[in-house]
């Protein structure tokens, strides 16, 4: 993820701040313990102390230090486990408090960045900062089929709306359960309002709590980025564009809703038929079916997403206006 010195800076700090407050936080509950609990406090005194006196006796020659050290840690926390015990603290209570276990909040691991610190890069690049936001209220864990009919059936399938629905939850968790091993690419479709960016949605809060790097875009905003870079140069664009190829999931919402052209036409097939030779996912949401698909943009387009993708139709009400009159 190719970021300028400011903003690379920026990252930092906000690893320097997190840093910080965790290490508040382990502070005060460290001190809310010791005054429950005074014994802990001088059990922790005193492993300091020998832990001084051991490595003096290291230097100065003597081998043994280090066993005895050993055995004497174990016993002191022996008795600490005892303590948080029997006063009712899980005896995890001292572990250090990481908002990222996986880099402890270091932002690397290895030298390499961790995958916290690609998406905090893409957030800052794409602002796409709002979209966790957005993914805490809109996940799988508040995703309900209580919006969709069960007689009301879709000739072309014979299935209910509601079943179509549990069949397309189905296959995206069974798109997020093979991530790792299976190369695959999600195409959602049907009417406005039926749950295709909310389900879209819940495939991204997985895959980011999971250390996956997300970019969603709007269809208006990734071919407004793809144009800066053809038409104005713009650095940043030119820089973006491989992001938007290499990044683990892309999400394009509401294609079909931006203004077409040979352009946007080119641009699409160019970003879907790249993600795929690099085998990187890609989900697409859409009012469009393959004939309005084919008809807007190219058959190639077309050719494309029925070969490499999972084809998802949603339909029934708009679960907007249902929700509306339920509140009203």
């Amino acid at each position: 993820m190719p970021l300028t010195n400011s903003q690379y800076d920026e990252i930092v700090r906000e690893y320097d701040a997190r840093q910080l407050k965790n290490q508040h936080l382990l502070q005060a509950k460290t001190e809310d313990a010791y005054r429950r609990i005074p014994r802990l406090k001088e059990i922790d005194d005193a492993i300091a102390s020998c832990s001084v006196a051991q490595a003096k006796r290291l230097l100065d020659g003597d081998q043994a230090a280090l066993d005895d050290l050993r055995s004497q840690l174990l016993a002191y926390r022996a008795k600490k486990a005892d303590l948080l015990a029997t006063h009712g603290f899980p005896a995890d209570y001292f572990t250090p408090v990481y908002t990222c276990a996986d880099c402890k909040d270091t932002g690397f691991i290895n030298g390499k960045r961790c995958h916290c610190f690609q998406q905090a890069a893409i957030n800052l690049v794409y602002t796409q900062s709002n979209l966790k936001d957005i993914l805490q209220k809109e996940n799988f864990r508040t995703f309900s089929f209580a919006y969709y009919s069960d007689s009301v059936i879709n000739p072309a399938t014979g299935m209910s709306a509601l079943m179509t629905a549990k069949d397309a939850v189905a296959k995206c968790h069974a798109f997020i359960d093979s991530f790792d091993d299976t190369f695959s690419n999600l195409y959602l479709y049907g009417d406005t309002g039926v749950g295709k960016t909310f389900l879209s949605n819940c495939v991204a809060k997985e895959l980011m709590d999971g250390g996956y790097s997300v970019i969603y875009f709007t269809a208006f905003q990734l071919f407004d980025i793809l144009s800066k870079g053809v038409f104005q140069k713009d650095v940043d664009a030119i820089a973006a564009h491989q992001n938007i190829f290499n990044c683990d999931l892309l999400i394009l919402d509401d294609l079909g809703t931006e203004l077409t052209n040979s352009f946007t036409t080119s641009q699409l097939f160019l970003c879907l038929n790249e993600r795929i030779l690099r085998r990187k996912s890609t989900i697409i949401s859409t009012n469009l079916g393959m004939n309005q698909l084919a008809d807007l943009y190219s058959e190639r387009v077309l050719s494309r997403i029925s070969s490499s993708y999972t084809l998802i139709k949603l339909f029934g009400d708009d679960i907007r206006i249902l929700k509306k009159r339920a509140s009203s």
